[in-house]
């Protein structure tokens, strides 16, 4: 037999406060009867929608696709059907072999037994044979860092154990398939990789695996293929760095940003050749917009700066007064700006602005852009992001006076 799952134009409709799907659903409806709180619909909602259409992909043995979108495109309705907790409302869900999921991996877990016996109540959970959570059980309980307290009850473990611990349940019973969902942020950070090394290493070994996660770096590195739900229907689907770049774009920002008081508009940033690069490797940003202004203001300068999203920090900026870029005055201008995105894997955001070098103000800001840097190798240096920046339409000049001015302040 070979491992084999696919999903073939799969649609799957719910009705608002009616139908239960899973044990799940179906407490919270009950307890509100018994308190006599109905569910309550907005005026004019449809009763049905559709959680799930025409959703068609297949996962052969070695593949490892990733499922990328927003909170309600989908993926957690694609996980309960790929896990039988719930039937298709139409279409047809196609497997070879078992199953074995990491979702939610201390969920089965009873709280009055050891953990020990949670690791055997867990592998038949998984449909597993006694004798085979036998030859597996040392390295469970060695992979999971618990061996001092494999016989105290689980619920006196705090909530990285019990994470370590199911997590380790289930990436050592060697499913058939592979079901993982955002289980890679289990435990501390030196467990974390420890996991994600375990998942590759399954992926790696012949399993069909079906990822989905928000940490896009672990996309990027472990799959060989995504696709990018949006309202239950797939939007975009092939390499994973194609798919991360459209989820990207998707979500930047292009509204213009304008000043009532300044007659230059940014009208809008993008990155030609996608958002999501690999740590070292460079991205470009094109900035395009207009000015009306009879000169240049003295000590003003185009600007740039890279942000960490996460921290706001601000990581790089650079000037036209430091590159010879000029002010726009008058007519349509374009900057392009070229990264080689040397810091840590995370999630970046890049602003134009026009500033001041005399007064140290910003004069006005431009619609930012997000970017994610993705980890291919481990990286340690410092932030060196070697810019280049070039305008197509405008003609450089050398650096004037003002950039004295300007590197003190900066």
């Amino acid at each position: 037999m070979t491992p084999y799952l696919a999903f073939e134009r799969v649609w799957k409709k719910f009705k608002r406060g009616q139908t239960h799907d899973s044990l799940r659903d179906l407490v919270p409806a009950m307890a509100r009867r018994l308190i006599g709180r109905p569910h309550v619909e907005h005026k004019g909602s449809s009763r049905t929608f559709w959680a799930l259409r025409d959703l068609s992909f297949e996962v052969k043995p070695g593949e490892v696709l990733g499922i990328i979108g927003s909170n309600g495109a989908g993926k957690s309705t694609t996980l309960k059907i790929l896990n039988r907790i719930m039937d298709p409302t139409a279409g047809t869900v196609r497997t070879e072999g078992r199953i074995g999921a990491l979702i939610e991996v201390s969920a089965g877990f009873h709280q009055d037994l050891t953990g020990r016996q949670n690791i055997f109540l867990q592998g038949a959970i998984m449909g597993m044979r006694k004798a085979e959570v036998e030859r597996k059980f040392d390295e469970i309980v060695a992979f999971a860092g618990i061996d001092d307290f494999l016989d105290t009850p689980v619920k006196r473990y705090s909530s990285g154990m019990n994470a370590r611990l199911g997590f380790s349940i289930a990436a050592h019973l060697e499913p058939d398939i592979l079901i993982i969902d955002e289980v890679l942020a289990v435990g501390d950070a030196a467990f974390q990789q420890k996991a994600f090394g375990r998942i590759k290493q399954m992926a790696t070994g012949g399993a069909p695996v079906v990822l989905v996660s928000h940490q896009l770096d672990r996309i990027a590195e472990l799959c060989t293929k995504a696709i990018v739900l949006d309202h239950g229907a797939t939007r975009v689907e092939g390499a994973p760095l194609d798919c991360i770049n459209a989820y990207l774009h998707g979500i930047a920002r292009t509204t213009p940003a304008t000043d009532s008081g300044v007659k230059i508009r940014f009208d809008r940033v993008f990155g030609p050749n996608g958002q999501a690069v690999a740590s070292g490797q460079e991205i470009t940003i094109i900035v395009t917009g207009t000015a009306d202004l009879e000169a240049a203001p003295e000590g003003w300068s185009p600007a740039f700066r890279i942000r960490d999203t996460a921290t706001a920090t601000q990581v790089h900026s650079v000037t036209g007064l430091q590159r010879g870029i000029p002010l726009p005055v008058t007519g349509e201008f374009e900057y392009h700006l070229t990264l080689q995105m040397n810091v840590q894997p995370g999630r970046y955001t890049v602003e134009p602005v026009i500033w001041n070098a005399i007064s140290n103000e910003t004069i006005l800001t431009g619609p930012s852009l997000p970017i994610e840097v993705l980890e291919r190798l481990p990286f340690y240096c410092e932030v060196q992001l070697n810019s280049r920046w070039l305008a197509p339409k405008l003609a450089a000049v050398p650096p004037s006076a003002d950039s004295k001015a300007e590197r003190q302040s900066a």
